[in-house]
């Protein structure tokens, strides 16, 4: 579009941001609680932040493929962009320093953030580009009642299948069955293969949100927000018997975090496209290459804990001799070290955004 929706380019920009600093703390061992997820069942702010993300690649396909002629070539630059995605996130996956830098294939782990944005993505454009809005709305139904029948329904092993972590859970079952030694846990993983079926509706919810924004409707951001209510309440109400759990997607998850998208991608949409107030400049900048700072900070934070300084990683040895003082909390040293990661890639986004270089995946 020659007009770009500012509110948009801004919640992308929040969103990688705060993928960044949730995921470099100075030490796991001392965060601040918002900042942690969720042990499994419910939710904390930071369980947001990837649903987030899937919600907003949702609404950037309807503003890249809504008013496009379907071909060959589309089908292709769809393909395209997911395989990079993938072969980006098992790159992460598989990187070590000791030659010929990749682990051996047991320790590879196979799913991930990025692999579940390319797959998400492709599925969501494919659907969006061949499908109206109100068949997208069933299938979005369809796939998210039908996961909760197959969590709560599908025995594993002659057992009756549970919502807990346990060897009984379905999703649970297929991670280590499909997987086996290559997931994030022994026991399961948290982008794993059934969890990714709702994790595609998250994206389609946002294209509907695209939709309403790019098109001729009056009083977007009241819409905004009443979906956002509507889904939010909706998702919490179905929480009291298919729990809230990012760890398995669940539908509940899915609701309450579109919910909580549309709501703050409302406020934003009235403070910047409707009443023109100009802020949060930085996250414009960081939108524009935001799997690129992701990729980079992902990359350059694993590479930190790789590289010894003495009987510590290069990351511990930084944390423990700028941000650890006498008379500050473990928890603020963590959390001043994130921020300064933050920092620096806003740094970056911004001399990429000036000097007009942006890396699309």
């Amino acid at each position: 579009m020659k007009n770009r929706i500012v509110s948009i380019d801004i919640f992308r920009g929040m969103t990688v941001v705060l993928m960044i600093l949730v995921n470099t703390p100075g030490t796991w061992s001392n965060v601040y609680a918002p900042l942690l997820h969720a042990k499994w069942h419910g939710y904390t702010p930071t369980d947001l932040v990837f649903p987030f993300f899937l919600f907003i690649v949702g609404t950037s396909i309807v503003f890249s493929y809504q008013n496009r002629s379907v071909n060959g070539t589309t089908y292709r630059k769809i393909t395209v962009r997911a395989a990079k995605l993938l072969f980006l996130g098992i790159f992460l996956g598989a990187f070590t320093l000791s030659f010929p830098f990749v682990k051996d294939f047991a320790d590879i782990r196979f799913p991930g953030v990025l692999q579940r944005i390319g797959i998400v993505f492709f599925f969501t454009a494919i659907l969006f580009i061949n499908l109206p809005w109100k068949t997208l709305l069933g299938v979005s139904v369809v796939l998210l009642v039908g996961y909760w029948g197959l969590m709560e329904l599908v025995p594993v092993n002659g057992a009756p299948s549970t919502l807990e972590r346990a060897p009984n859970n379905l999703a649970n079952y297929l991670d280590v069955t499909l997987f086996g030694t290559h997931n994030y846990k022994p026991d399961y993983d948290p982008e794993g293969f059934l969890s990714t079926i709702p994790a595609i509706v998250s994206a389609l919810l946002g294209t509907f949100t695209g939709r309403i924004i790019t098109s001729e409707q009056p009083k977007k951001a009241t819409i905004l927000m009443g979906l956002g209510g509507a889904l939010l309440l909706t998702g919490h109400l179905w929480d009291i018997v298919f729990p809230i759990n990012k760890a398995l997607w669940t539908s509940s998850f899915v609701l309450v975090t579109a919910g909580w998208a549309n709501l703050v991608l409302a406020l934003i949409y009235y403070l910047t496209d409707v009443k023109g107030i100009s802020f949060g400049s930085i996250f414009k900048y960081a939108g524009a290459n935001a799997i690129l700072l992701y990729f980079l900070s992902s990359f350059i934070s694993k590479l930190m804990g790789m590289i010894p300084v003495g009987d510590r990683s290069l990351h511990a040895w930084l944390f423990e001799t700028v941000y650890v003082h006498n008379g500050i909390s473990l928890q603020l040293s963590s959390l001043l070290y994130g921020l300064s990661v933050v920092a620096f890639y806003a740094l970056l986004a911004y001399v990429l955004y000036r000097r007009a270089i942006f890396i699309k995946v």
